[in-house]
């Protein structure tokens, strides 16, 4: 049975009703015209006018994003965005609202979304040679900095194993480690002001000087252990160490760490959540722009949020989560915005009291902080190491007087004995610790009470978040039946789950798990994220999150308590889950801010049939087998890769008698090479190594469990060479057809070979290309084209079946739904993206004017 849609975006009271212009022969023509298009997407001889996409004529959310596109090709017709259909769902009611719609978007005075893409000038490609010598002196600097700090680590172990006694080794061990974290951490602050200075509006291309500097600062400052200290007041010295100007009381609890720095305003007792971007500078058409970013005072910035450069809050303003700010948005002090881009809302977001939570409270918490890392845990650590090179029988035999020889059975022996013990050592210690401690833990913090930060119940909930959310676990549970288990085992409430073999993905992530509450009949993709704590600037609350029954969550998606959605709802990918208005139920989601979409459509359930009675039990029974199959071989994969690193460290720990500090340099260097190399030939294998071909399937087909193999091969290394030419050669490996010069400053592709990316392509940090969707229990998948000198935005996600002309650009936070076609040269942006009206960027801000702008905010900072 078909879910009817209870319809929000309906005409307003002041639109004329469609029926009434039926007569009118601009709305005929229109409609006439309308249908031929449809009938030729839907491969029909005619449909009929007053029918309802889905639920009559049959169609998907796929098919008219084609028709869409094909309209958007016709002149004599009016431009078609996928929001028209679902608020117009029958072809006479959507060419009635097109005729009244305004004759010319000039016209119109200017919105939000209007200011959301820059007018895209002409991209000038870099040279090749440039392009290379950049990658050339990036791996000079990647083999500097490795060799200066081996070269130290090793120097600094000596000198500890020299002590006497027990005493006299702790003393060593806290003075040597408190003296290398002091100097990394300090290190990249000296090196952003030596090499930049003071960072100021500007744009330069990449792969030239300028970049590579900015691409080595950039590399440091995420490198910094400093990054650990996210939610701490260190954290907020770190910033203002390098340049940020931030206020009194302001908690940062993102990981996002900003690189133009100077850029950054903050004022006084402000609150910015987890995965936020405040970057202080984007990518686009080839070139690197900075920008300022203003926060006011007592600010609140929501989970999932992307600021783009010269943007602004006013005093006690609000951004929730899952939206975005874009370049030239400001939003007036007091106010509450939401969505992508942000509009205006009366919702408010901070929904925790505050509590008493003083200067001289926060500047306990980091003293204790620091004591902490320099005389425990930098003991602890440097002493385990001494452990493993002293007591361990495998490294006292290389180390023991002369060469061994490397060509010999026994060091790979040793190399084999120790990573097997390690590996799945940690393995079942890991399960045994998290599923005993953090629930002792959870004892201290009691649900929907309200604590102050920086204190004993802080760190506690700090901790349970941490220990519960190893994405190890979650990887090698994900997309399986025992991911059910072992979430259950964290403490989530899945009492009524029924077993679908993919009931959750391998990224899940929660802030407790203890108040985690999943329907029955749900499933979720990947990337979710349950927001089950509430933050001010003083204070914090922990309360229950409850998703219904006969859920479908799409991916990357923030779920807050008090979320007003119920059972039997589809959230679409990247949507904002509402948290006002009447609880939403059999009906779907989309956008930010969300609108409603029908459920379900009659093409989606070609494969029910899968889903229930003997025919379920069997195709669960079957797909259960092979996950086991996938989780062991991915664990043997993983130890594999493990083995070969001991067996290298082994080898290098022999050589460095020898060859001194510069085999440990090579040791990194080898290391990283061999890691991308590894899982390059793992994912290959797999895919045998051919290219996938589009599919429309059940989960239940052996396909789709092959399929979900591809999803496990580990990619964390890919990171490590973002805004490098190697990350370009990495992808050709991987099998994506990739152009020349291509910046990717971190962006993730979910199918390889189903991928392709023109020349001098710039795809900014966060941005995905996702060549597959899953709703309920349906797979499908299909190729998507970036044309040449494209630009994707922070955080911008592409689906499946699009196709982007040669230089269109997607804005920041974008959501671009599969089959949509986006022309040559265009600019669209929003959740979802539809075509926006180009407008100039923003006039750059002199620093006297910025001063001015920000003139209260820097009085609360001094």
């Amino acid at each position: 049975m078909v879910e009817k849609s209870v319809e929000v975006l309906t005409p307003e009271p002041d639109e004329p009703a469609p029926s009434k212009r039926s007569d009118v022969s601009p709305v005929r023509d229109t409609g006439t015209n309308l249908a031929e298009v449809l009938a030729d997407v839907m491969g029909v001889e005619r449909v009929s006018v007053d029918g309802h996409f889905f639920d009559d004529l049959g169609a998907n959310s796929l098919l008219m994003a084609q028709f869409c596109a094909r309209v958007r090709k016709r002149p004599d017709l009016p431009s078609v965005s996928m929001k028209d259909i679902y608020r117009y769902p029958t072809l006479r009611s959507l060419a009635a609202a097109l005729a009244d719609a305004a004759p010319s978007p000039a016209a119109q005075p200017p919105g939000p979304a209007e200011l959301s893409v820059p007018e895209v000038p002409a991209a000038v490609p870099a040279s090749t040679l440039r392009y290379v010598l950049c990658g050339v002196a990036q791996l000079l600097v990647f083999l500097g900095y490795s060799s200066v700090a081996g070269f130290v680590a090793v120097r600094g172990l000596e000198w500890v194993a020299d002590g006497s006694g027990p005493v006299d080794f702790y003393l060593r061990s806290a003075l040597f480690g408190g003296a290398g974290m002091l100097a990394t951490c300090t290190f990249p602050i000296a090196a952003k002001w030596i090499l930049i200075g003071r960072w100021k509006p500007c744009e330069f291309p990449v792969w030239g000087l300028t970049y590579l500097r900015f691409w080595t600062v950039k590399v440091l400052i995420h490198a910094n252990p400093m990054v650990l200290f996210t939610g701490n007041p260190l954290y907020v010295l770190y910033l203002r160490a390098l340049g940020a100007r931030i206020g009194k009381g302001v908690t940062i609890l993102t990981h996002s760490v900003p690189v133009c720095t100077d850029l950054l305003t903050i004022g006084a007792g402000t609150v910015i959540r987890k995965e936020a971007f405040l970057q202080c500078y984007r990518a686009h058409a080839g070139r690197i722009q900075t920008g300022w970013i203003t926060i006011g005072q007592n600010a609140f910035i929501g989970e999932k949020t992307v600021f783009d450069i010269d943007t602004s809050m006013g005093d006690g303003s609000q951004l929730g989560h899952t939206s975005a700010l874009y370049s030239g948005q400001s939003v007036p002090a007091g106010e509450r915005w939401h969505g992508s881009p942000a509009q205006r809302t009366e919702l408010d977001y901070v929904r925790v009291d505050p509590s008493a939570c003083g200067t001289l409270r926060r500047a306990g918490y980091a003293l204790a902080t620091v004591l902490q890392t320099f005389f425990l845990y930098m003991p602890l650590t440097i002493g385990l190491v001494y452990m493993v090179l002293t007591e361990l029988p495998a490294v006292g035999r290389v180390l023991a007087p002369g060469t061994a020889n490397l060509t010999s059975a026994g060091i790979y022996v040793d190399a084999l004995l120790v990573s097997a013990a390690f590996f799945f050592g940690a393995l079942v210690l890991g399960l045994a610790v998290l599923y005993t401690v953090p629930r002792l833990l959870n004892l201290l913090v009691e649900p929907d009470r309200v604590y102050p930060l920086y204190g004993l119940h802080y760190s506690v909930h700090r901790t349970i978040a941490r220990m519960t959310n190893v994405k190890f676990f979650t990887w090698l549970f994900g997309d399986s039946s025992y991911i059910v288990y072992y979430l259950r085992g964290l403490g989530y409430d899945l009492s009524g789950v029924e077993q679908t073999g993919s009931n959750f993905g391998t990224e899940v992530q929660h802030e407790t798990p203890y108040l985690s509450s999943i329907g029955s009949g749900t499933m979720i993709a990947d990337g979710l994220s349950i927001m089950n704590a509430d933050f001010s600037s003083t204070s914090f609350r922990v309360s229950r999150t409850s998703i219904g029954a006969r859920n479908f969550l799409g991916n990357n998606i923030a779920y807050p308590s008090g979320a007003r959605t119920g059972e039997n709802c589809l959230l679409a990918t990247k949507v904002m889950v509402p948290l006002d208005g009447e609880v939403r139920e059999g009906v779907g989601l989309l956008g930010s801010p969300c609108f409603e979409i029908p459920r379900s459509v009659e093409r989606d359930n070609r494969f029910d049939h899968f889903r229930t009675g003997d025919e379920l039990r069997r195709n669960l029974a079957a797909k259960n087998r092979y996950n086991i199959r996938s989780m062991v071989y991915f664990l043997f994969l993983r130890w594999l890769f493990v083995f070969v690193l001991t067996a290298m460290g082994l080898v290098t720990i022999d050589l460095y008698g020898i060859l001194g500090a510069a085999v440990i340099a090579a040791y990194l260097v080898i290391s990283l090479a061999f890691s991308a190399l590894y899982y390059v030939l793992v994912e290959r294998g797999i895919a045998a190594f051919r290219a996938l071909r589009p599919q429309l399937c059940s989960i239940y087909e052996p396909y789709f469990w092959w399929h979900e193999r591809l999803w496990k091969v580990p990619d964390e290394y890919l990171d490590i060479f973002n805004g490098t030419p190697f990350k370009n050669v990495i992808w050709r490996l991987l099998g994506v057809r990739i152009g020349r010069r291509v910046f990717d400053d971190g962006c993730y592709l979910t199918e390889r070979t189903l991928t392709t990316l023109g020349d001098d392509c710039t795809l900014n940090a966060g941005s995905k290309i996702q060549c597959h969707s899953q709703e309920d229990g349906t797979f499908k998948s299909d190729y998507s084209t970036i044309g040449d000198q494209c630009t994707l935005g922070v955080g911008a996600h592409v689906h499946y079946g699009v196709t982007m002309g040669d230089g269109a650009v997607l804005a920041l936070d974008s959501f671009l739904m599969k089959g949509e076609e986006v022309p040559a040269r265009a600019r669209w942006g929003g959740n979802p993206a539809v075509e926006e009206i180009p407008t100039t960027n923003p006039p750059r801000r002199a620093d006297a004017e910025t001063a001015e702008a920000n003139e209260a905010t820097n009085v609360a900072i001094t």
